[in-house]
């Protein structure tokens, strides 16, 4: 069986566009696991923080729901975000079997201080872009992510 080669001209995908998106990708989270060291915080508690800090409080099946994972995976971030003290559980008024999650002063000024270490840092990664590429960019990745 004769293989055909991809269509020339300006539909075709270069072969390397989706490892080129998964390269800039993987370097933007090995950068982010970078800045998030000296908190010892990994990207992933780090991203459940913010959600919480966002929807205070925050159910834990939403807190799920936000970060697309199950609920019995949240509940182990959840853990290690109240073992370090950075997070509480509480009861939900109305509804005995939900519980919610508040994120704690220490945890609410760890984000503050994370979350600017990673604007510096995503500041100096795309610094290499000029306004109008970083603009063309960002329309660009909407456009692939837009669902209609």
């Amino acid at each position: 069986m004769t293989r055909q080669s991809p269509p020339a001209g300006p539909d075709r995908v270069p072969d390397d566009l989706d490892e080129l998106l998964r390269n800039a990708s993987h370097r933007m989270r090995h950068r982010w696991v970078q800045v998030l060291q000296p908190w010892e915080l990994s990207p992933h508690h780090a991203r459940a923080l913010r959600a919480i800090v966002s929807s205070e409080p925050l159910r834990l099946s939403e807190l799920a729901e936000r970060l697309r994972v199950a609920n019995r995976s949240v509940t182990d971030v959840v853990d290690a975000l109240v073992d370090r003290g950075l997070a509480v559980r509480e009861a939900v008024p109305g509804d005995r079997r939900a519980t919610a999650v508040r994120a704690t002063d220490a945890g609410r000024e760890l984000l503050d201080d994370a979350e600017q270490a990673r604007r510096t840092d995503l500041t100096d990664f795309f610094g290499r872009l000029t306004e109008r590429e970083r603009r063309q960019l960002a329309g660009l990745l909407r456009k692939l992510i837009d669902t209609e």
